[in-house]
């Protein structure tokens, strides 16, 4: 990860806080370039700016459908990239094929319908632990680590543990369309939701990550939140780079989380 903060060095083992990583999903530039055809918007070029203005790794959905990234994308980014490559995927006999050939660095298991325009919840553990298990255990094999995208719910991470995830990404969307909503009431209910499963998570031994619909306006609560290691963003980002560029829009997300991940007590410190 390359170094921002704290350039001076000054804090200790006995004062450090975790560091917080940002995954830059660019699925949407994607469906950019496939709604004229050809080459234009390039997503890998949108990698390259991500990553300069601050992203710790891409995050790229190879779906069923291909309605944005395609494989040619999938191999291009595994090639070039200078940062860790998180490929979202299905659980399915071609995807599990598709990440085996390529060995990106993450595969985070997601549910996928057709029909739907981007993913809605979780993934459903507990039903499918027999077939996730198994396809879990392939991945690993292969070096991949995996992720599941699940609700920030306690049953839910009991059984990512039982299946042998080593990452949970809690979905962030319930919260971001409440405070969409300006309905306090029910954000601080989802934040509440989500800090008592990142602690569950990190407690389990699963490393903790969050994504999904997060803005600008929506990502310090849950950058507060000190078991969160890594946050996944895309849309809101790609869209922001519309109007002032998608290295200032990563920039500027990377500044926020960090503010927010200074106000959490170092490790250590005593109040």
């Amino acid at each position: 990860m390359a170094a921002r903060r704290n350039p001076l060095n000054l804090d200790n083992q006995q004062t450090s806080r975790t560091p917080l990583r940002l995954g830059v999903n660019i699925d949407h530039v994607a469906t950019l370039r496939n709604a004229r055809g050809g080459i234009h918007p390039d997503p890998l070029r949108a990698a390259h700016l991500a990553i300069e203005g601050g992203a710790d790794g891409i995050t790229a959905h190879l779906r069923e459908d291909r309605r944005h990234i395609s494989d040619t994308d999938i191999s291009r980014l595994k090639n070039e990239l200078t940062r860790p490559l998180n490929l979202e995927m299905a659980a399915t006999d071609e995807m599990l094929k598709i990440a085996i050939r390529h060995v990106p660095n993450a595969c985070c298991l997601v549910p996928e319908r057709r029909e739907e325009r981007t993913t809605e919840g979780g993934l459903d553990v507990q039903g499918s632990r027999k077939t996730l298990k198994p396809f879990i255990a392939k991945l690993k094999d292969a070096g991949i680590r995996v992720s599941l995208f699940i609700e920030p719910d306690l049953k839910t991470i009991e059984a990512a543990a039982a299946v042998g995830a080593d990452i949970v990404e809690l979905h962030t969307g319930r919260y971001c369309n409440l405070a969409l909503e300006h309905d306090a009431a029910g954000v601080a209910r989802e934040l509440d939701r989500h800090a008592k499963a990142a602690h569950a998570a990190a407690s389990a031994g699963l490393e903790v990550h969050a994504g999904h619909g997060l803005t600008y306006n929506t990502v310090k609560p849950i950058s507060r939140m000190s078991e969160i290691v890594e946050l996944n963003i895309g849309h809101f980002l790609i869209g922001e780079a519309i109007f002032g560029g998608l290295s200032g829009a990563v920039r500027r997300m990377r500044t926020l989380m960090d503010e927010a991940r200074d106000e959490v007590p170092r490790t250590g410190q005593t109040g």
